[in-house]
């Protein structure tokens, strides 16, 4: 295997917030050298909990380990004069800059796609926004919250009986900034081609509203139904049978989809027997002919006695109990894995997805995830620890541009770096 990583000979500019963070990342985990430039002093993401050792402190935010390992750090205020020109200066030898701000904030600045793609043909730009870059809604501001409830996913997440929900943990950038990276090698196949490169628009609502179109849009697209909340149930389009996908069980949840065929017939009947077999009454599933059950002959008096007799059978056994077991009878059930139980799941275990990157200042290792792919040609996963405040400074101002102790200390002092 060679250990060359796939975009080692390519550099990134990185001038996002918690909204293109991640799309810098998966630059930086296929390799590229991806410069993340912060305003003198830090990004104020780096105020963002949880702490290591829950000490807050900026070089100890978890959050901010966790979306800018792989990348180098320099601290440059673009809004003044000599940052724009230090900034243009880097962009000459960039095939990539990533950006979070609100559309037409680079164009004020002077320095929007069309300056810089004049200083650098080839440079490719990807714009990550609430809404784009045109349209009506593009100045709009849109926190994470806004971007889940327009994308229309809110209105089908959480319990029938009660309001939507958004998750716990900001996810609507996260697509917005993984279709901005992948319109960013696109871009490059592209350049490749022709030579130029080109100003990508990532828009986080269409990328979430992209996501919801199989599901919930099909199915308005194919039988004029709208999809509604149902929480750990599942409701049958058309007999509006409801049957849950998430079962509990002794020390946790478990996931079985009951689905209906002569496909998965044989895998109901084994977990009919398995139940049967720990001496629970289940005459009601003896009666059913699997491999000719359809949803149609499921009444929800039928689905609720079904139910009843499943509950029963998982809040009698563990996760690992379900799992071991349904692997061995060919039965489709998971189990929902913790936070703990995914750091010891032996199928990442066993393919080496955790990976201990060291952190010199604080004196210890940290279990990351590693690699997202595995290449058979060339490596992607984690490097290097996120950078401290300014780390690089010196290695890109002085050694790269060529820039003075003299001229280094000066603009330190005009807070220009």
């Amino acid at each position: 295997m060679n250990h060359e990583t796939m975009l080692a000979c390519y550099r990134a500019l990185d001038l996002t917030d918690e909204k293109g963070f991640l799309c810098g990342k998966v630059l930086a985990d296929l390799g590229a050298d991806v410069i993340k430039i912060e305003r003198p002093g830090g990004d104020p993401a780096r105020s963002v909990g949880p702490f290591y050792h829950d000490i807050p402190d900026p070089e100890r935010s978890l959050n901010w380990f966790a979306f800018n390992a792989n990348k180098r750090g320099i601290t440059l205020d673009i809004e003044k004069a000599d940052g724009k020109h230090m900034f243009s200066k880097l962009v000459e030898t960039a095939d990539f800059l990533i950006e979070s701000f609100s559309p037409g904030h680079m164009d004020e600045l002077g320095i929007g796609y069309a300056v810089l793609s004049r200083i650098n043909p080839k440079l490719i730009m990807i714009s990550i926004t609430p809404f784009g870059q045109e349209g009506p809604y593009r100045d709009w501001k849109g926190s994470d919250i806004v971007v889940w409830a327009l994308s229309g996913m809110m209105y089908v997440s959480g319990e029938p009986d009660r309001p939507p929900l958004s998750p716990s943990f900001p996810h609507s950038y996260f697509f917005g900034a993984m279709q901005g990276a992948v319109g960013a090698m696109v871009a490059l196949c592209h350049r490749h081609m022709t030579g130029c490169g080109q100003h990508v628009d990532a828009s986080a609502q269409m990328s979430l509203a992209w996501v919801t179109q199989p599901e919930f849009q099909g199915i308005w697209d194919i039988e004029k139904k709208i999809v509604k909340r149902s929480g750990r149930l599942r409701v049958r389009p058309g007999t509006g049978v409801r049957m849950p996908i998430v079962w509990q069980c002794k020390d946790g949840d478990v996931s079985l989809i009951l689905s209906l065929g002569s496909g998965v017939a044989a895998a109901n009947r084994a977990l009919v027997e398995w139940v049967k077999g720990e001496g629970d009454n289940c005459d009601i599933l003896d009666q059913i002919d699997w491999w000719t059950f359809s949803w149609e002959d499921v009444t929800q008096e039928l689905a609720d006695q079904i139910i009843e007799i499943f509950s029963r059978f998982f809040l009698s056994h563990t996760q690992a109990e379900l799992f071991e077991g349904a692997v061995k009878r060919g039965i489709q059930l998971s189990p929902s894995l913790s936070p703990k139980g995914l750091l010891e799941f032996a199928q990442l275990t066993e393919r080496g997805y955790w990976v201990e990157v060291e952190h010199p200042e604080l004196g210890t290792t940290i279990t990351y995830p590693g690699a997202f792919v595995r290449p058979t040609e060339t490596v992607c996963g984690i490097r290097r620890r996120a950078p401290l405040v300014g780390e690089h400074n010196e290695e890109i101002y002085k050694q790269e541009l060529g820039f003075s102790a003299e001229e280094m200390l000066m603009l330190k002092q005009a807070k220009v770096i």
